[in-house]
Order: structure tokens, then sequence, then C-alpha cells
């Protein structure tokens, strides 16, 4: 299918929820891919604008901060911080980057909503919903907790179980109770607006599976499965307390809901944009209502069905929107074989990440793009981030550069030698890399920017290749001037390498234009064999990658170490469940048991024994105790000198290991079967009877 020609193009990008920061699968299925494609366009002199933004309304966010006791404003301005900060420390060059709690987008998405209303294009529904009588609010899908009934999770949210990965409604789940009071919820009815997703299913059908064959995949597969089924309507508003109110009259309590919210963001925000700087981005309704623009949006495989079945449906109701024309969705990107789970901190933060690797934004821009999930799942490792870093950034391209540089500076004094008469291999090299644009282009026209990265790379091999074929150190012996040809000919490539790796590399690109004193450059010029002129100062040559040493990404995975620890004890934790009571006994049985309280005045491991301890007790007889217990794997003795414990006084003596024990210490066993000496709260006497 020939594909049409438009006069501009809107990118948008996934708005992140504004309840944590971004990490490495965020990056990899959204935001490099976006941006890359973005500076792409920029650099071919062609009109886009860049619109991200906090997606500050929604469930997540009200949750954070009931946990914390803090507003949901409060919330979102501090992750809104964070992100945006991140973002523009990262490279990721939005034009704007704005919130959904701003003034106009509050305004613009009740305006949305009230044309739709106006228009008859919602319909009124009652539904039944889980209620929480002492809270007094209808209650949200993560809200609700119970057991799943797939793998029996007792921890299951209404909308996920978050250990099986099944999708759930609240009704489905086992002994639900609400998350906000503890209370087991009731069913109540309530009414809210809902968009008929069912009356534009064959018009979704002609739209997506005859006039956009050339989606991905995944995205093409997922739409096609849902419009073989029958759509139904869904609601548009919710029954919450934080988000834009409902202006319908008769909507008290109710709130848009944020998947309708969200992202109409994408247009509020480009308003926004355009009133600051109308000079420059002209009017905001050419970025979203002119048939000349064309819309992408960036975003991951769970956002697919909202960016191409809902949100489209809501611009066609709306009627005088253009819709995506492409919406390249990526897989999700694991970490270290495992699912990236915010929940379970299992992540690569990128405000972490620009701490701990100070000015190596491009490393990970790098791996993230040649590890990027554009089909299927992918993973990365701190192992594999490094030897990409050491294999290919350092050894490959920043060699090649530095090799090139500094054999100019040697021989040339640093000045762009002429180039003389062509030899073979000199054909042979810029036959090779004459249709670096064209390969490179292919690619990014159709998102396929981790083919579209190794193209580029293929410059540094190329040119790696060429120096040392050409063996520029010994020809200068017999030869200078051959030396002109062959140094002229690698610094085209280094320029070359400048201007193919601006989308992917921004800020090595950079230094390195800085390097060759390249201040001008166009993206027209890419295959060129004439771009640094002979003559052409070069500035003083550095490295433009370092090596990561094997410290460095044990640090990484240390931290990742101590993540699992702490996940594995919560999630036993969370699945411990008491051990069965024992049979019931008479009171007079209980009676019999004298237990009282001792003082530890000594403690040392009992000989050829690896888990007993010897306890010289003060039981407030007038005359020492001795007690052995099995607790030495758990406790050193100099934890346990000077305590007061619980111990059993009227047990019969048992010898063990030679030693006659008078007693018992008390001691708590634990779901993990560790132990836990039981002790007082306040200073109580020895001798004293627990009663």
């Amino acid at each position: 299918m020939e594909q049409k020609k438009f006069k501009r193009t809107t990118v948008t990008a996934a708005l992140p929820y504004a309840n944590g920061g971004v990490h490495i699968g965020h990056l990899a299925g959204v935001y490099v891919p976006a941006d890359i494609y973005v500076r792409y366009l920029r650099l071919k002199k062609e009109d886009v604008v860049f619109i991200g933004g906090s997606d500050e309304h929604g469930v997540p966010i009200t949750i954070r901060a009931k946990k914390e006791g803090i507003t949901p404003q409060d919330v979102c301005d501090r992750y809104h911080k964070m992100i945006k900060d991140s973002f523009k420390e990262f490279g990721i060059s939005f034009d704007i980057y704005s919130r959904t709690t701003s003034s106009t987008h509050n305004k613009f998405a009740s305006d949305f909503f009230k044309k739709l209303y106006e228009d008859g294009k919602l319909i009124e529904k009652e539904s039944e919903q889980y209620y929480d009588e002492e809270a007094h609010q209808f209650l949200a899908d993560r809200y609700i907790m119970g057991e799943c009934p797939h793998c029996g999770n007792p921890n299951a949210y209404g909308d996920q179980c978050e250990k099986c990965g099944s999708d759930l409604s609240p009704m489905e789940l086992i002994n639900p109770h609400s998350t906000i009071s503890g209370s087991k919820p009731v069913i109540r009815k309530t009414k809210n607006w809902y968009l008929p997703l069912n009356e534009y299913q064959n018009w979704l059908k002609q739209w997506i599976l005859q006039e956009h064959p050339e989606w991905r995949p995944n995205v093409y597969g997922q739409c096609k499965s849902w419009l073989d089924m029958d759509l139904q309507p869904r609601a548009m508003t919710r029954d919450l307390d934080w988000g834009i109110p409902v202006p319908v009259e008769g909507a008290e309590g109710k709130v848009l809901y944020v998947w309708f919210d969200a992202p109409i963001g994408y247009i509020s925000n480009t308003k926004e944009l355009c009133e600051k700087e109308p000079e420059k981005y002209g009017n905001w309704e050419k970025w979203w209502k002119d048939p000349e623009t064309r819309l992408v949006h960036f975003i991951g495989k769970d956002n697919i069905v909202f960016h191409c079945l809902i949100f489209p449906t809501m611009l066609k109701a709306h009627g005088d929107y253009i819709l995506p024309d492409n919406v390249p969705a990526n897989e999700f990107l694991n970490l270290e074989n495992d699912k990236i789970s915010t929940s379970r901190n299992w992540a690569v933060w990128l405000h972490e990440y620009l701490q701990d690797f100070k000015g190596k934004q491009d490393v990970l821009r790098y791996v993230l793009t040649a590890n990027a999930p554009e089909t299927k799942d992918n993973n990365f490792t701190w192992k594999d981030f490094q030897e990409r870093n050491n294999s290919e950034l350092v050894a490959i391209y920043g060699n090649f550069v530095n090799r090139a540089l500094q054999l100019t500076k040697k021989y040339w004094n640093g000045i762009v030698p002429e180039c003389g008469e062509l030899q073979d291999v000199d054909k042979q090299a810029i036959q090779e890399f004459k249709d670096v644009k064209d390969k490179v282009e292919s690619y990014l026209n159709v998102f396929k920017f981790r083919e579209a990265q190794k193209e580029a790379m293929t410059l540094a091999r190329i040119g790696n290749k060429y120096i040392t074929e050409c063996e520029p150190w010994k020809v200068w012996k017999t030869d200078p001037k051959r030396v002109e040809t062959i140094l002229n000919i690698s610094l085209q490539l280094v320029a070359n390498l400048a201007i193919a790796f601006e989308p992917f590399l921004p800020f090595s690109s950079k230094d390195l234009r800085n390097m060759i004193g390249m201040e001008e450059f166009d993206w027209s010029e890419l295959g060129s064999t004439s771009i640094l002129k002979p003559g052409h100062q070069l500035g003083e040559p550095h490295l433009l990658f370092e090596k990561i040493e094997d410290e460095t990404i044990q640090e990484q995975l240390d931290k990742l170490a101590k993540t699992k620890e702490a996940n594995e004890a919560a999630a036993a934790a969370a699945s411990y469940k008491a051990k069965p009571i024992k049979p019931t006994i008479d009171f007079s049985d209980f009676e019999k048991l004298d237990i009282r309280v001792g003082h530890i005045k000594d403690c040392q491991k009992v000989k050829k024994s690896n888990k007993l301890l010897q306890f010289t007790i003060d039981d407030g007889s007038g005359t020492d105790r001795t007690i052995l217990s099995g607790i030495a794997k758990v406790y050193s003795p100099e934890q346990l000198i000077g305590k007061d414990v619980l111990f059993i006084a009227n047990l019969a003596p048992r010898k063990m290991m030679g030693i006659e024990s008078q007693g018992m210490i008390l001691s708590a066993v634990n779901f993990d079967d560790s132990l836990s000496v039981t002790t007082t709260l306040g200073e109580v006497k020895p001798g004293s009877q627990v009663c």
C-alpha cells in the first residue's frame, strides 16, 4: 500500500502514571523509540511536534496517597517533577511535557465529554458494583482484594492477579474485601455513562483491518482478536473522588474514567504548547484536525486496545479529529529473565540509573534500542549492558573514531588532508557506506529502530576494517601522500557516524561533532564523502566511551539480589498460614504448667554440638538454674546474656550431651521456621509467674 504524504506529524508518547518513577521497560517500550523517531524527523527538517505528560488521575495515585497519608495532588507533584526531570536529563526531547491536572486539560477534557454527551454519543447504564459501607464509597477494581480463582493467591486485586498474571473482574474474587476499610463489600447499583463501542465495530473493522494492514503484527493481531468478538459499551465515568468531575447534571460524586481523560491529555497538552509559543507551533488544531497531519502514538502493548479502539472511537464520535496513522506498540522488556514489576520493585529506575551512571545516558539508550522488544518480549541483563558497551560502543565505534582522529593529529596536526587518487580498497570502503542513508531511513520509516541502529554501527565496522587494511602507520614511511587519502576517507566516515547516530545517541553525537569541529550538519549529507573539507581544523581528540568494569556491574546485580530476597520474604509472609490449633484442653491442664520469668546471667555454646546453648538462669530462688536450648543457629551467646526470658520451671530434668537441663526456654516458631525467644516488654523480677 502506497504511503500517504503528510505536511506534518504529531507524535505522542504514552503518559506515565505519576505514582512512581520511570523504569527501563517504559524507556525501551515507548520513550526511546519515540525520541529516535522525532529526532529523525527533525533532522530531515520535517514539521513535527512531540507531546508528553504525566497521567495524574486514576486509582493507583489514590492508593499511594492513602498509603503515605498525603493527598493525591501531593503524590502527583512529587512524581511529575521526578519523571519530567529524568526525561530531560536522559535526552527525551519533548516539545512539551505537561500534566492532566493542569487547568487547560481539566477544561478541555470536560468540554470533550460534554460534547459527546450533548450529541447523544454516550449512553446511560446501571450496573452492579462493590460498595464499601464503612468508607461510604463505591470501590474501584484496585480497592478490592481477595483470593484469585485461578492460582489461590490470597492477595489478588480486583483487576489482576500479580502472582499468575490473570486478568480478573472484582466479582470473580473469592472472599473479597475492601482495601480501604478491610470490610466485606456489598453489591449496589450505580449509574455511569458509556461509550457504545458496539455501534462503531464495523467502522473499526474497516478502518484498522482494511486500511492499516501495515501496522505491526502484534498491534494488528490484538485489534483483530478484539474485533472478532462482540464489542461492548465501555464506561467513561467512575464513582471516585479523584479526577475530573463529570460535567453532567446528576453525576455528583463521579469523575471521568482515567482512560477517557488521559489520551485527551495529548490534545490539551498540544493546545497548552501552542498557546505558549504560537509563533513556533501555530494553532493547536492543525496538529489534531488537519487531514494533512499524521498522528503516531508510541505505546506499550498493554495500551493497544485503548489507543487503537477506544480513543479512535472517542475521536470519531466527536467528529472533528484526525485518527492515528500508526501505533508502533512494543512488547515488554524483562529484567534479568524476570518480568519487570513496580510493585515488587523489580526494575531499573531511570532516576537511579542517572545517579549511578553519570554521563552514560547514551549507553542505556544504545542497549535498550539494541534489545528493543519490537516484535516479542525481550530481556535486559547487566552483563549484556556491559558487553555491548565494552565490545561495541568502546571497541568498535569509539575505537574507530579515536584511531582516525589520533592518526590525523599525529601525521597532519589535526587538519583534514586532501583526498588523492583512489585505490580499490578506498573505492570498496566508499561503496560499502554510500547507501547508509537509504538503509537507515528504510528502517526508521517503518519503526524498526533496532535494525536502523545496527546499520549506523556498520559505519564504524567499515571504518575499523578500512584503517586496518590500509595500515597508514606503515604507508607513512614510504608514501605520505597516500596517507592523506586514507585519513580523508576515514574522517568522512567519522562525520557520517556523527550524523547517523544523532537520533540514537544524541549526547555522544554532539560530543563527536564538537571534537571534529562540525558545527553545522544536515541529514541529507549522510553517505557523503565530502562532509569535512580539506584544511578544516579538527578539535582535540578524546575517548567517546569508557569501559565499564566488573565491579560496577556487580553493584547493580547485588542491588537486584537484595530486592529479590526482600520479595521472597514478603511473598512467604503473605502466603503464611498459622498451623492448626492443637486439640482443646481443660484449664486445669494449663494450670499444671509453671511458666516463669528468668534472667540470663550467662550463656555459652555446648561443646561438640552445633545447635545447643547452655544457659545459667536466675530464677528468683537464690540458686541458679541450668537450661539447654537448641537455638545456637539462630542466636549467639552474646545476643542473649542479660535478657529476661520465659521458661517452664516444672519440667522433669533431662540430660543432653551429658548436661542436665532443668526446664525449657520458650520460643516462637516463625513461618519460615526461624525462632524468636520470648521475652517481656517491661522489667519483671526473676521468678515471676506467667498467668
